[in-house]
């Protein structure tokens, strides 16, 4: 043990501070216009005029208004011009108004004839959602609102952390890696906050990005946008402006409304663990509804896509790291369709690796040449230590002591050679307060209940 019960001793409190980071509420690039027309779209008349058609069958009847919110395309230039067609073809019929006399009101529905020309469109795709944007379209997004233009400075980063027990050392070692937005490999005993380190970092991701639904590749579909991965931000939190003035121009705003196949969102942050596998980085085609859904890297471009517990995937990790080598060096992922094409997909990814176990077990030399920062998380000095035990049992309203304190190093830690984890506080303190409550007495740091703690949460590994 590198640690003395002396280094316990009582010491006057820092204040500590409350600020938190700020975002910046604005987007870096203009919202890219609503199209006047089909050519405008970037989509051929052939496959909106499928997808319509899929979104009348599916729905039974529909009005354009409907059509609208669905397919994320104006009526007039597009979906009128696509309803024109099937109606001369008489794939679809009109069965009546909904509330008004408007054309936007009126109910469409399949026509005999477009019955069997459905089955035709769905034997190729079920895809009936927001209409997508091409490929070529979103790569030029994505290198416009690139991760590598922020921008992290020390009072930046030490505001980020302040809620946290960090050393300045360690901070100034965060900091240049959050910079890099290229790659970050965590590693150190469990417990001491490497998932909270790459959470700091990722609140660091200033700024909104734009996300399309999906994306379109020679009629087939991505899927892109991920409820679960991605924050969408208020339409009305933000100001629309033309592509010809800054973003941030008061003056810039204009009246015509934003392309609503584009949705506002934070910066990604995704996480993965234990049940990655390999197959979950390439593109995932559904055979049922021959829909691709998109890969976590191209989920995660623009912000940060931690793989947590690394090493611990059933994959192995050899086979794991090769599949980074290409991106890593040329930030760029090609990513194949059933076809077998390949397309060339921007690998804007601030990427951190996060693992338990010793490196030299894992990875070698000529992968670690390629990730750009090496970060150990190590256990944290008794006097850190004993900083997050006062701030943690300061919120969940435990007295603080240091003889308690004192006590619980000399018996619970030193006596068994256990190591001291910055986890450790918040476990135990949950358990005083759990015994507490139990026994129907106040928490706090006697001796009694640091005891039953210790017994109900640490394990003797022989």
């Amino acid at each position: 043990m590198s640690f003395r019960l002396t280094d316990f001793a009582a010491a006057e409190e820092t204040p500590q501070a409350t600020a938190t980071p700020t975002i910046d509420k604005n987007l870096s690039v203009p919202i890219p216009p609503q199209p006047d027309s089909i050519e405008e779209t970037g989509l051929g008349r052939g496959f909106l005029n499928d997808l319509i058609l899929k979104i009348i069958y599916f729905s039974g009847n529909i009005t354009p208004t409907k059509m609208e919110e669905v397919t994320k395309l104006p009526y007039l230039g597009v979906i009128d011009q696509v309803l024109n067609y099937l109606k001369l073809e008489e794939y679809v019929d009109i069965i009546g108004a909904e509330g008004g006399f408007s054309e936007r009101t009126f109910q469409y529905v399949i026509a005999r004839k477009g019955l069997n020309k459905v089955q035709e469109v769905l034997e190729r795709s079920q895809y009936a959602g927001a209409a997508p944007v091409p490929l070529d379209d979103y790569v030029k997004m994505v290198k416009s609102q690139s991760i590598g233009n922020m921008v992290v400075d020390q009072a930046t980063i030490r505001e980020a952390f302040s809620h946290l027990v960090v050393s300045n050392s360690m901070l100034d070692r965060l900091g240049p890696a959050a910079n890099s937005a290229r790659s970050l490999f965590l590693y150190g005993p469990p417990g001491n906050g490497k998932t909270t380190f790459s959470e700091g970092i990722a609140n660091l991701l200033s700024g909104h990005i734009l996300l399309p639904y999906s994306v379109e590749i020679d009629g087939q579909i991505i899927k892109l946008f991920d409820p679960l991965n991605h924050k969408v931000i208020a339409q009305h939190e933000v100001t629309h402006v033309d592509e010809s003035e800054p973003f941030s121009s008061p003056s810039a705003a204009v009246m015509r409304p934003p392309d609503a196949r584009w949705v506002i969102c934070k910066r990604p942050h995704v996480v993965v663990g234990g049940e990655l596998i390999l197959e979950q980085l390439e593109l995932i085609f559904d055979p049922i509804s021959k829909v691709y859904e998109a890969p976590f890297q191209m989920k995660s471009n623009g912000g940060l896509f931690l793989i947590d517990d690394f090493g611990r995937q059933k994959c192995r990790p050899h086979d794991l790291l090769n599949r980074w080598i290409v991106p890593l060096e040329k930030q760029v992922d090609y990513l194949a369709l059933q076809t077998g094409k390949k397309i060339a997909v921007p690998f804007d990814v601030l990427i951190v690796f996060s693992t338990n176990l010793s490196p030299k077990d894992l990875v070698d030399d000529a992968f670690l040449r390629r990730i750009r920062h090496k970060i150990e998380v190590p256990n944290p000095t008794p006097n850190e230590f004993r900083e997050i035990f006062k701030r943690v049992a300061k919120a969940k309203k435990i007295p603080y002591s240091d003889d308690g304190l004192r006590y619980l190093i000399q018996e619970h830690y030193m006596k068994y050679g256990r190591d001291l984890r910055s986890c450790h506080p918040r476990d135990l303190c949950d358990q005083i307060l759990d015994e507490a409550k139990y026994r129907g007495v106040q928490p706090a740091m006697t001796r009694e209940l640091i005891d039953r703690a210790c017994m109900a949460y640490f394990v003797k590994i022989s």
